[in-house]
């Protein structure tokens, strides 16, 4: 496709609702300004998305498709289950996972916290 993991993690976010803000993005991929900037602007010059500033808030950056990046959608489609079956594991076994290693981190960030 073309593109990086952590771009594709963008698409997902944006192909599930379109609009988001820069802040909205790095909370949910858990990813700090520094590498999420980045990351939008290679984006942007590869023409999958476009960055615009909310006419309510000039602060406020918000992230939308292009129709290149829409075009995508249909192309990654084939990539979970890809994913699930290199993996060996079943999709319970990888929720477990998942849940294991949120767990991991909460106990890491508030152990750190102290």
């Amino acid at each position: 496709m073309g593109i990086t993991y952590p771009q594709y993690l963008v698409l997902l976010s944006l192909w599930e609702r379109d609009g988001r803000t820069v802040k909205e993005l790095g909370e949910q991929l858990d990813l700090d300004s520094g590498t999420l900037t980045p990351l939008l602007r290679r984006m942007e010059v590869n023409e999958l998305i476009r960055r615009v500033r909310s006419t309510e808030d000039e602060r406020v950056v918000l992230v939308l498709l292009t129709e290149k990046g829409l075009a995508l959608k249909g192309e990654s489609d084939c990539i979970p289950s890809a994913l699930l079956s290199a993996s060996g594991m079943s999709i319970e076994d990888v929720s477990k996972l998942n849940q294991t290693i949120k767990e991991l981190v909460e106990k890491v960030v508030q152990t750190s916290g102290k």
